[in-house]
């Protein structure tokens, strides 16, 4: 069976090269995607979702209120994948404090191009690493 994905961002650029990255695999199974925190949540509740790769920066509710909204739900695991969560920053941190399974920085800004050359592999390794938990 396999993991099922929700994408959230507010970049539809961004989503669909996620989904593409997340779709390469053939154990993970992309079953919905989110422009900000609101539709996200509604999306988690209703597609039951195994893991949600979050931004953090989107209009309406960001990636920091939608993790505040499911604190304690157990609803998904959430890996934070965001530029503003490079390694040790007080994003990075807060998001795990937050429950967040685990954080990926995308490697040039907010919309990273290069995201599937630069973090695909990482990416994928994370969800499994996620679900599997």
């Amino acid at each position: 069976m396999p993991v099922k994905v929700l994408v959230v961002d507010d970049s539809m650029m961004m989503r669909r090269l996620v989904k593409d990255i997340v779709s390469s695999s053939p154990d993970i199974e992309v079953v919905g995607d989110a422009n900000n925190g609101k539709v996200a949540l509604e999306k988690t509740e209703a597609l039951s979702p195994d893991v949600v790769l979050l931004d953090i920066e989107m209009p309406v509710m960001t990636g920091l209120e939608y993790l505040q909204a499911i604190k304690g739900k157990n609803l998904a695991k959430v890996i934070v994948l965001s530029s503003l969560t490079q390694e040790d920053s007080e994003t990075a941190k807060e998001v795990i404090e937050l429950g967040a399974h685990g954080v990926i920085a995308k490697p040039s800004g907010a919309v990273s191009l290069d995201l599937h050359q630069r973090r695909g592999h990482e990416i994928v390794k994370a969800i499994e690493k996620a679900a599997a938990s």
